[in-house]
């Protein structure tokens, strides 16, 4: 009993190292994540079907840009900044209305103290027709024109930061696919335990009942047997639960099933240097790019709240036709146009500007932020990859010698020379094995989606860093 806790124990911290490795690899996609919450979210598109449904990694991502939420509100708030720079722009054009109105009026004289003689207190009622035409410009406002130029500038940041919003999505969701892929391979991994387990326990089982091994072997054998399928059932439900959270992402039907075409193997892949990575990424990055424009939509909103002190010349003017009907009426006008100059507002622009110039130097601080997260990116990306490629060539030179120990292992446990306890050890040292490779492949495959994504091409060069079809 005490060799089956510490043969289980054993197998557990095997899983949890696992497990630290591929959480690990997922610190860059979180804290991408963390800025952009919606990203794991999606609205679920249509019905399920009866069929199995076979997915590409480009049909994920091509579904993940549609449904995505984080998607959907980045593009929606894309559009709520257009409509803000449509309102900016109005108080620059002329604002024209008509109308046309029919009155009947019935007035006592009475109420204005008015006593005539011959002339009744009470007149009407009567009835009189008109038309308007009336239009307002503002001819020069400096303040207005500034407030456009800023919401203008604040547009083309929101369009950038949804440009940025869909690469990030496109590595969230090539994690998420990544994980089935690694999950479906762990799966791999452990039926093959569990097939080597089983034929180790039979052959222990036969010799204990021939006489020539001691019931010891087939205990351990059976204990190893039992670790493995418990193995596998966790590997199966890790499995089950990827495909939700990748399902969940792109914004699958709900209930549909599905299956994955792409197993994107390992393809080592050398980037450039990282002075020109970092030159690509600051061309690159949308989020970047959205910071500075943010920044200058900032310096022209502070601009134009220095303006609010400025004159302000307008024009109005309105043509109506009145008469008792439209063929008895005559034409009227009025036109009007001033110039209106601020002279004391006790404090109000005065405290406009300065929550305008710390709105500035915290826009300031968040582009300089971004750069040094560019920088910390890019960086990060090239350590991973360089470190995950170390790491699979190393798990594929264990993978050999782990599989060479437990054949010699086998070969002299039939041969009679050694005990279970040697072969249970070799195959617990083929599992680990597996483990590092498969992890280290994921590892790899993940670090070379997160340096795509820290240049600001992960949309539209995936395929390039990870392939498929």
């Amino acid at each position: 009993m005490n060799y089956a806790v510490r043969f289980l124990f054993a197998n557990v911290l095997r899983l949890s190292g696992a497990i630290f490795l591929a959480v690990a690899g997922l610190c860059l996609v979180a804290t991408t994540a963390a800025q952009n919450s919606g990203v794991n979210a999606s609205v679920p598109n249509g019905t399920a079907s009866n069929e199995m449904l076979r997915l590409t990694l480009r049909d994920a991502i091509t579904m993940a840009l549609r449904y995505n939420l984080g998607a959907i509100e980045s593009g929606e708030n894309a559009q709520m900044t257009r409509g803000q720079r449509l309102i900016a722009l109005s108080s620059l054009l002329p604002q024209l209305s008509a109308g046309v109105s029919e009155n009947v009026d019935q007035s006592s004289l009475s109420t204005f103290g008015f006593k005539l003689s011959g002339v009744p207190n009470v007149i009407g009622p009567f009835s009189y027709s008109s038309a308007d035409l009336s239009i307002s410009q503002t001819l020069f406002s400096f303040e207005s024109i500034q407030r456009f130029r800023a919401a203008r500038t604040a547009e083309q940041a929101a369009q950038l930061n949804y440009q940025d919003t869909l690469d990030v999505v496109t590595l969230t969701v090539g994690n998420a696919y990544l994980q089935v892929v690694e999950a479906h391979s762990r799966i791999e991994a452990q039926q093959a335990q569990v097939r080597n387990a089983q034929a180790l326990y039979d052959q222990a089982v036969e010799e204990f009942q021939a006489g020539t091994s001691p019931r010891i072997d087939v205990t351990r054998t059976e204990v190893q047997f039992h670790t493995e399928q418990y193995n596998l059932s966790v590997t199966q439900n890790n499995l089950a639960i990827a495909k939700l959270a990748l399902a969940r992402a792109i914004g699958l039907p709900l209930g549909q099933v599905f299956e994955l075409i792409d197993q994107l193997p390992y393809a080592d892949y050398n980037p450039s240097t990282i002075d020109d990575a970092l030159n690509t990424a600051y061309h690159s990055r949308s989020d970047f790019r959205s910071a500075l424009d943010t920044e200058k939509a900032a310096e022209r909103t502070l601009s134009a709240t220095k303006g609010e002190r400025y004159p302000i010349i307008a024009a109005n003017g309105s043509y109506a036709d009145v008469g008792s009907t439209f063929g008895q009426s005559h034409g009227t006008f009025n036109f009007q146009a001033g110039v209106s100059v601020p002279l004391f507002t006790g404090g109000r622009i005065k405290g406009d500007i300065t929550q305008a110039e710390a709105a500035l130097r915290q826009r300031k601080a968040e582009a300089e932020n971004v750069r040094g997260q560019i920088d910390y990116d890019v960086r990060t990306a090239f350590l991973n990859l360089n470190a995950a490629k170390e790491q699979v060539d190393v798990a594929q030179k264990n993978v050999v010698l782990a599989n060479e120990s437990l054949t010699h292992s086998k070969d002299r446990f039939t041969s009679g020379v050694t005990d279970s306890v040697e072969v249970v050890q070799s195959e617990q040292s083929l599992a680990s094995a597996n483990d590092q490779y498969i992890t280290s492949v994921y590892n790899h495959n993940l670090a070379k989606l997160a340096l795509a994504r820290a240049l600001g091409i992960a949309r539209t060069s995936y395929k390039q860093y990870l392939g498929g079809k």
